[in-house]
């Protein structure tokens, strides 16, 4: 048996992938995505690589820049194989929305290109998130197909908390603040909550910890929303996830460099056809490479476990799996 399996001819398949932001380096490079894309052209199948847009007024936030930069980034025709799609349009607007019928969401708004295409391949970077505890296939599926009113919608309780006594008033959190939502009004930070697309950028930045999420329901609720669109994209659609467990960073790669280096060595590649046991396999390998809970040690406060517990919950998947070493 392949992974492939479900690659067929004249399907058109989309590759997943993140392409990274610019000055980040985590990212999948395009000389590990064009071995796959062969594979699905040997099998007469139309491979093409997308993602969707940002909330954050970023390097990916509509499809030209985002275009733009996954050609600096080299993913190009000639290196992958196969062109890129933006899945959710130029401006991040175009969607499909998705009956699920869950505990948070009755339908999902899932990036329109995803929805038309036939089946998929996911391929995630295993890392740390500052949301989730860790990002990888699920998370890939569910935050990464949503169109940009979907991922307001999955962000939507974790917007910060401002603690102005710790506010140097330097201004850092307000230069990487995409959103516009932040400003200094007598030396001390302000919050536009309106504003706010809650996607963590000013928690990064911030050297003081002026910003912190509300850890009470938030993370629950955040992952589990995550999850209930992963429900939706996989509606009806049969996918592989390969997961790639190197440059393991605390952030996701929507952060430069700076900011995100590896702290650990690379592990690996999980491969799989259920998305919940090469997240699980992946969450383990990376702990017992560490020699500890390696996101307990980044995100003390954050249960990572409750995406793959729900997940299982939901049928997408299951926590136990055999590893098969090659």
């Amino acid at each position: 048996a392949t992974i492939f399996n479900h690659v067929k001819a004249r399907n058109l398949l989309a590759v997943k992938i993140h392409f990274g932001e610019d000055g980040n380096e985590g990212y999948i490079k395009p000389e590990y995505v064009s071995p796959v894309v062969k594979i699905a052209r040997e099998n007469a199948a139309y491979p093409f690589l997308t993602d969707a847009s940002t909330i954050y007024v970023g390097k990916r936030s509509d499809a030209y820049h985002h275009l733009l930069i996954a050609n600096k980034h080299g993913f190009t025709v000639e290196k992958c194989g196969c062109p890129i799609i933006i899945a959710d349009g130029l401006r991040g607007n175009t969607e499909e929305k998705i009956e699920v019928d869950l505990k948070h969401f009755k339908t999902v708004a899932i990036a329109r290109e995803i929805y038309n295409a036939d089946n998929f391949i996911f391929m995630s970077h295993f890392k740390g998130h500052e949301i989730t505890g860790f990002g990888g296939a699920l998370k890939n599926i569910g935050m990464g197909c949503g169109s940009k009113a979907g991922k307001y919608a999955m962000h939507h309780l974790s917007k910060p908390t401002v603690n102005q006594k710790l506010c140097s008033g330097c201004g850092t959190c307000v230069k990487h603040c995409y959103q516009k939502a932040l400003s200094l009004v007598n030396k001390k930070i302000v919050m536009d909550e309106k504003k706010c697309a809650g996607c963590g950028q000013c928690i990064v930045n911030c050297v003081f910890k002026v910003f912190k999420l509300k850890w009470n329901e938030d993370p629950l609720a955040v992952q589990e929303k995550i999850i209930e669109y992963a429900a939706g994209v996989l509606k009806n659609k049969k996918s592989a996830y390969i997961n790639f467990l190197n440059h393991i960073s605390k952030y996701c790669d929507c952060f430069a460099l700076a900011k995100n280096e590896p702290l650990m060595k690379d592990v690996g590649i999980v491969a799989g056809i259920d998305p919940v046991a090469v997240d699980q396999a992946s969450y383990d390998l990376v702990n017992k490479a560490f020699g500890k809970s390696f996101f307990k040690e980044i995100y003390p406060e954050i249960d990572p476990t409750i995406q793959l517990k729900y997940a299982q919950e939901l049928g997408l998947g299951s926590r136990d799996y055999e590893l098969v070493k090659y």
